[in-house]
C-alpha cells in the first residue's frame, strides 16, 4: 500500500500504523480486564485460547496471559509459513499484548461483584469491546482468530461455524473440569455477548432503515420521498420470477424517525406495493457519514 497524502503533502501512513497500534493495545487492555475482573476469578471459560487457559490456571497454576502465549507458539508457527510475516506481526502484537496485560493485571484488580451472572455478561461485554477494538485496528489476538485464518487459507471457506463450536466445546470441558453444568451455560452467555458486541463495536448501531419497495409506481413514490423526506432514492429494472412481469425496485435508506413517514407514503401511493425493510448500520455519503478512507 502506497502512503496516502493530504492536500499539504503530509504522509497518514505511519500515523495510522501508530494509532492501529494504539487502538490493538486499549483493546488488549480491555479483553484483559474482562477476564481478570469477571471471568478468571469465577472460573468461566468462554472458549478460545482463554478458555482453555482458564482452566490451566486452575488445574496446573499456570498464569492465563504465560498459558495463552504457550498455546499460541504452533498457531504462529504455521501461521508464518502459511499468512506471510505481515499478517503475523500485527496478530503476534496483539496476542503478546493481551497476555501481557492479563497476568500486570491479574495481582492488581479484583472481581467487583460476588454475582457469576453478573460476571459472565460484563465479561462478555468487555471482551465485546476489547476484541472489538483490536480487530476495527486490524489486528488479532491470536488464538481462534489466527487459527481460522490459517483453515480458510487452507480450504477457502469461512470456518466460523466451526469456531463456534470448538468455543462451545471448550465451555463444556470447563464444565466437566469444575464438575458445574451451570459454569458451561455462563460460559456459553458470554461466548453469545462478546459476539454480538464485537458485532456492535465493528458495525455500530442500526441507525438507519434501507427500504426495498417493488412497485408499478415507484416513480411516484421516488418523488414523494424527496419531496416529503428530502431524501434520494435509487430505481432499477428487475423481473418478477414467478410473474415474468417486469418492473422496478426503488432503495431508499432513511433515519429510523422516518420510517413511518415512509411507510404512510407508500401505503398512500399503492398499498399493495411489496416493501422490505433492513437494519443499516453504516451508510456513507451525501445526507449521512461523510465517505473516508479508514
Amino acid at each position: 500500500m502506497g502512503v496516502v497524502r493530504e492536500s499539504g503533502g503530509e504522509g497518514l501512513e505511519p500515523r495510522r500504523v501508530f494509532i492501529d497500534y494504539l487502538g490493538v493495545t486499549a483493546g488488549a487492555v480491555l479483553a484483559a480486564l474482562g477476564l481478570d475482573l469477571f471471568l478468571v476469578p469465577f472460573r468461566i471459560a468462554a472458549g478460545g485460547l482463554s478458555g482453555l487457559s482458564t482452566i490451566g490456571y486452575y488445574v496446573v497454576h499456570v498464569p492465563v496471559g504465560a498459558g495463552m502465549l504457550v498455546l499460541n507458539v504452533p498457531l504462529f508457527l504455521a501461521g508464518y509459513r502459511r499468512l506471510g510475516a505481515r499478517t503475523i506481526t500485527r496478530s503476534l502484537y496483539g496476542t503478546v499484548a493481551l497476555s501481557v496485560a492479563i497476568d500486570f493485571l491479574a495481582p492488581v484488580v479484583g472481581a467487583p461483584t460476588q454475582s457469576v451472572l453478573l460476571a459472565s455478561v460484563f465479561g462478555g461485554v468487555l471482551e465485546g469491546l476489547g476484541l472489538g477494538l483490536v480487530f476495527r485496528h486490524r489486528g488479532t489476538t491470536g488464538g481462534t482468530d489466527l487459527a481460522a485464518a490459517i483453515l480458510r487459507s487452507y480450504t477457502g471457506v469461512n470456518v466460523g461455524q466451526l469456531l463456534f463450536l470448538v468455543d462451545a466445546a471448550i465451555a463444556l470441558l470447563a464444565g466437566l473440569v469444575f464438575a458445574s453444568a451451570d459454569l458451561t451455560m455462563y460460559a456459553l452467555i458470554t461466548i453469545f455477548i462478546t459476539s454480538w458486541v464485537v458485532d456492535l463495536v465493528l458495525e455500530g448501531f442500526s441507525y438507519a432503515k434501507a427500504f426495498l419497495i417493488i412497485s408499478p409506481r415507484v416513480a411516484e413514490i421516488a418523488a414523494a420521498v424527496t419531496a416529503d423526506l428530502g431524501r434520494g432514492a435509487t430505481a432499477w429494472k428487475a423481473t418478477g420470477m414467478y410473474t415474468g412481469e417486469r418492473r422496478e425496485v426503488l432503495l431508499a435508506v432513511v433515519h429510523r424517525a422516518e420510517v413511518t413517514r415512509l411507510k404512510d407514503i407508500v401505503f398512500d401511493l399503492d398499498p399493495a406495493g411489496f416493501v422490505v425493510l433492513a437494519d443499516v448500520h453504516e451508510v456513507l455519503g451525501e445526507g449521512f457519514k461523510p465517505l473516508e478512507k479508514p
